[in-house]
């Protein structure tokens, strides 16, 4: 088995452990077997059904939560090859960060967020760690898929701490607070709120940012929402757009925004290993410890190419996010997860093994959990079928 030589590199070989005793592999790490659990869990196999940007009924060829996260692990993967981090660690973070989606991409989180403001929230990063250490009920021992401590950090904290060091929420959270189940991930498994996590969280997170940039200009182009012509100008995308259509002026629409979103994801994982590289220099980090004990994250776009995805950013968000033909049913799956969790809190009836934990709740507030926690795990089709047997009604997505 392969180790990562750099001093700073989380080692397989010294993981703090799970929180079930499990024998030792004789073929695969401890990371290898977190990403191989990960892969082979109902809530892995469920992203296939579950909305990225546009829903899942819309077409065959846009990104799913599934192929949005094949795409985001394989990046990882390249940039943890490149920084001599552990790649099996980068995969795993990466396979398992959006486990925590509900259907219809945030439009659900928003509405699941809301109908939980007063039993703690709803936040998906924190519902991934639900799912992974209770909610999969594959292992004869215990619940969940029992992963490595360094594979939970990385889920709970691929985007940064939740707390600052003076204890304060830190970043999305300073508006929120933090989210349900925070308590839990810091005593139960140990997990600091207060550090950054290794450095393999951390490309993982950057990964998933090459990703979705990339992809969503180009699911974007598909869908008609976006012409190559407009990106000419657009931060970060123009000058590689205008090279692909001068270099190729007569190659026809979807080689053209091929090779423009190939372009995009190369420089970006070069930006990166750039970036990181140089901070990595600077701080020097003797262990992964130090990378979690810096003040700041160590993996890092550079600061002119971080100022520029913001501007892209801000363009899809006015282009494409907010786009009518994508509002348009959005609004309707936020209505279907609306209407579900309504129904299902106020009769109750839930499928079997899921009226059992509703049944053995103490209180409203463990009542709206399992609810939220059942409708968390659907797929769009599933909650679509579910809606219609409840309410005898057809959502119009158009």
């Amino acid at each position: 088995m392969l180790r990562p030589t750099a001093p700073y590199a989380s080692d397989p070989l010294k993981t703090r452990g799970r929180l079930f005793t499990a024998d030792l592999s004789r073929t695969r790490s401890p990371f290898q077997r977190d990403r191989d659990r990960i892969i082979h869990s109902s809530a892995f196999r469920r992203l296939q059904y579950k909305t990225q940007v546009f829903l899942h009924h819309e077409g065959r060829h846009y990104r799913t939560r599934l192929t949005h996260t094949l795409e985001v692990s394989q990046i990882a993967r390249s940039l943890a090859r490149a920084l001599s981090l552990d790649e099996d660690l980068a995969e795993a973070v990466a396979l398992a960060h959006d486990l925590g989606h509900p259907p219809f991409g945030h439009a659900g989180e928003r509405v699941l967020d809301e109908r939980m403001a007063e039993y703690g929230g709803f936040d998906h990063n924190m519902q991934a760690i639900r799912v992974v250490t209770r909610l999969e009920s594959r292992y004869a021992e215990h619940d969940g898929l029992n992963l490595s401590w360094e594979t939970l950090e990385g889920i709970l904290k691929h985007n940064g701490p939740l707390l600052e060091r003076n204890g304060q929420p830190y970043g999305k959270y300073r508006e929120t607070g933090l989210p349900f189940g925070w308590q839990e991930a810091h005593e139960t498994f140990g997990l600091d709120l207060m550090s950054f996590a290794a450095l393999e969280a951390q490309v993982a997170a950057l990964a998933d940012d090459i990703a979705y940039n990339a992809h969503d200009i180009d699911d974007a182009l598909r869908a008609g929402l976006l012409s190559i012509e407009q990106l000419a100008d657009v931060p970060f995308v123009g000058p590689i757009q205008r090279e692909v259509t001068r270099r190729w002026p007569g190659l026809d629409g979807a080689r053209q925004a091929h090779e423009i979103q190939r372009r995009v994801i190369t420089r970006l994982v070069e930006d990166v290993v750039e970036a990181t590289e140089a901070n990595l220099v600077e701080h020097a980090p003797p262990t992964p410890d130090a990378v979690r004990a810096a003040h700041r994250a160590i993996a890092a776009f550079s600061t002119r190419v971080a100022n520029e995805l913001s501007g892209l950013k801000a363009f899809l968000f006015a282009n494409v996010y907010r786009a009518e033909e994508v509002m348009q049913p959005v609004r309707e799956g936020e209505a279907i997860v609306a209407h579900l969790f309504d129904r299902l809190f106020l009769t109750g009836t839930l499928p079997e093994h899921w009226q059992e934990r509703s049944d053995a709740a103490v209180n409203d507030a463990e009542r709206a959990r399992v609810v939220c926690d059942f409708i968390a795990g659907m797929t769009d089709p599933y909650a679509v079928e579910l809606y219609q047997s409840l309410f005898d009604g057809q959502p119009e997505f158009r």
